[in-house]
């Protein structure tokens, strides 16, 4: 155990590793900050720019960027009252109200200071765990993965989102994604539709770029920027926060606590953490009479808490392959890239990658908060840019990460269908990371149900281990079922989090119509294929098919309670001006049937600033010239890919 600690150790520190997690903690810096943009954004974007690293370098570079996300979110959330991501909500009670009587740098010292310790004491606390679980995880086999696997999904289908029904058909339409291609047994074209492209299944990183990156790029350049009030910043120091963290020594270690073990929460972690550690901080004190109006306790408990969720987070991940949380579930994407599979090896031949996660969240913690601690002031710049400047770059990147892995023309379709997809989701309340997980689960869950069922027959129902998760899962749905009811009945319609969305049931309903009609023809398909290739797809649609019942009545209930309040569908115009966005990205690849893939982005770039934006003629020049250069750097020197090019000219070739 000690040596793989320092072989993990050796992964991180050694060169290039160590300048990947450099620079993945200066774009996390940069995620973190950003209101609108999250380690979830963050971990979708750069997940493309890990094919060809090594797993050190990877998950240095991802880790890296993830672990300060809610460190530099404080930021938005102290000087401008926005959460910068959704685990820095509770901090604005009282950060916000430090800011604005000229206490802002006093908040930032104090957040930095408990974010560091809290991110290396979940570093910590992931490390001691690691041989508690690793003799419970190699006690299983085939049978006992695929029972977790049904766990996994259910816990994030079930606990993520505002309904059970929803996350659970959002599980199994993940599991239908994965079942396209060739089956691993019996040798049948699934759900191909006699289109080449699909015969090796859906491409993961298109899909999850599309379903996590672009519905965000939608938002940010739909939305108009409301004019921003700047805080004074000059009336404290940092150092006066980091002797409030000290000072409130106890409670800082306490929401630590806190934030670890509901990290471990799958589905659950991001959204409740920072208001779990907030409620335990007032309920804990003697005068709670300053909470809200600026107390520093009400930022030293959610940061805290938040940053310490990251290590409870992992844990699941790595041993189960069940996330605690939406990058999570993304960060087993970066497993699949690696060629990795959570569980047994990672806990015994790989055993020093594990750790060398560990490594890297704690170094990533300590680096981020002494370089805001140096650079804050400069890096609170970042909090005041207009949107508008930040989405021609962010989509150059997401296009071109779609593009990377296989240079296939279809990538780009794929993620144009699934970012469709996945902003419909956002606004029909529908969760996404359960469905990223079914599609990442599925073929393994149909390996070990089908070796399973040959070595074990179906009595591997009755194994003790296999029992107990069969329990849990029950557990899982009466508690969600009671939290759902719970919230009905407070008539709570709006959830936070990063993988919960907001409700429009005129959006809704159609969409969950054509998912009845999906669900009720892969169905009908599979019926033709052999035992062997129709049955892990019979699996996800038929409970999909049940579960879709629930889920149209309950929007339909919710649609005639809208109408009959007479509220606007589109009110403010957003959807108009986010269909009208998704209309420009679908521009991109018809423009490069005729210019090439490189005039066709800069152009996309150009006219996004000159006519969306009305951005300056000089400046939108000076954009788009940057933006050449780095397109030509970045994947024509660093990381070389196969431009698509005009039929009427050569640029490259």
């Amino acid at each position: 155990m000690f040596d793989a600690a320092i072989d993990g150790l050796l992964l991180v520190i050694q060169w290039p590793a160590m300048g990947y997690l450099v620079l993945g903690v200066l774009l996390g810096m940069f995620f973190g900050a950003v209101p609108g943009l999250s380690g979830l954004v963050g971990m979708a974007i750069l997940l493309p720019f890990t094919f060809g690293l090594g797993p050190g370098e990877a998950f240095a570079f991802l880790l890296g960027m993830y672990a300060v996300t809610t460190t530099a979110d404080t930021l938005a959330s102290v000087l401008l009252g926005v959460p910068g991501t959704a685990a820095s909500q509770a901090t604005i009670l009282d950060g916000y109200p430090l800011a604005q009587r000229g206490e802002a740098s006093r908040a930032l010292g104090a957040a930095y200071t408990v974010s560091m310790i809290g991110g290396v004491l979940g570093a910590v606390f992931l490390a001691l765990s690691i041989p508690i679980v690793k003799p419970l995880i190699l006690s299983f086999a085939e049978p006992e993965f695929f029972m977790l696997a049904v766990l996994g999904l259910t816990m994030v289908g079930s606990l993520s989102g505002g309904s059970i029904y929803k996350g659970l058909a959002s599980a199994c339409l993940g599991l239908l994604l994965a079942m396209i291609g060739y089956s691993a047994f019996g040798s049948v074209a699934r759900y191909t539709f006699e289109a080449n492209y699909l015969l090796d299944g859906l491409p993961l990183v298109p899909v999850v770029l599309g379903l996590f990156a672009l519905p965000e790029m939608i938002d940010l350049a739909s939305r108009r920027g409301a004019s921003i009030s700047r805080v004074d910043t000059a009336g404290s120091s940092m150092l006066d926060g980091v002797k409030d963290a000290f000072r409130h020594w106890g409670l800082g270690l306490r929401c630590t606590a806190l934030g670890v073990y509901v990290g471990m929460l799958p589905g659950l972690g991001g959204s409740l953490v920072d208001w779990v550690a907030y409620g335990h901080a007032v309920q804990s004190a003697k005068d709670k009479s300053q909470f809200g109006k600026g107390d520093i306790r009400g930022v030293i408990a959610p940061e805290a808490a938040n940053n310490a969720m990251k290590g409870g987070a992992l844990l699941p991940t790595i041993a189960f392959a069940i996330p605690g949380s939406a990058s999570m579930a993304i960060l087993l994407s970066a497993f699949l890239i690696q060629g990795l599979e959570p569980g047994p090896a990672l806990l015994t031949d790989k055993l020093n990658i594990s750790f060398s996660l560990v490594w890297t969240l704690a170094i990533a913690n300590i680096l981020g908060a002494a370089l805001l601690m140096a650079w804050g002031k400069q890096v609170a710049k970042i909090t005041f840019l207009p949107g508008h400047f930040l989405v021609p770059a962010i989509m150059l990147f997401v296009f071109m990460g779609a593009w990377i892995g296989n240079g296939a023309f279809g990538d780009w379709i794929s993620l144009l269908v699934f970012g469709l997809i996945g902003w419909i989701m956002k606004l029909s309340g529908w969760s996404r990371p359960p469905m990223v997980l079914g599609f990442i689960l599925g073929i393994i869950m149909e390996n070990g149900l089908h070796i399973g069922s040959q070595t074990y027959g179906w009595g591997f129902l009755s194994r003790p281990i296999v029992v107990v998760i069969i329990l849990l899962i029950a557990v899982t749905m009466v508690a969600a079922w009671r939290r759902n009811a719970k919230n009905r009945k407070a008539g709570d319609v709006k959830e936070v989090g990063d993988s919960v969305d907001a409700r429009n049931p005129a959006i809704a309903l159609p969409f969950d119509i054509l998912l009845l009609v999906v669900f009720a023809g892969a169905t009908i398909l599979a019926f033709g294929w052999t035992p062997a290739a129709r049955f892990m797809p019979l699996i996800a649609t038929v409970p999909a098919l049940c579960f879709m019942i629930f889920v149209i009545l309950r929007d339909l209930r919710d649609l005639r309670a809208v109408r009959e309040a007479s509220a606007p569908v589109d009110g403010d115009g957003t959807l108009r001006r986010g269909a009208y966005f998704y209309i420009w990205m679908v521009a991109i690849p018809l423009v490069t049937l005729a210019t090439g893939q490189y005039m066709a982005l800069l152009a996309f770039v150009a006219l996004y600033l000159r006519l969306w934006a009305g951005v300056a003629w000089w400046l939108t020049g000076v954009y788009t010239l940057a933006s050449a250069v780095m397109l030509y750097v970045l994947f024509n020197l660093v990381v070389p890919v196969m431009w698509h090019e005009s039929p009427f000219f050569s640029l490259f070739n």
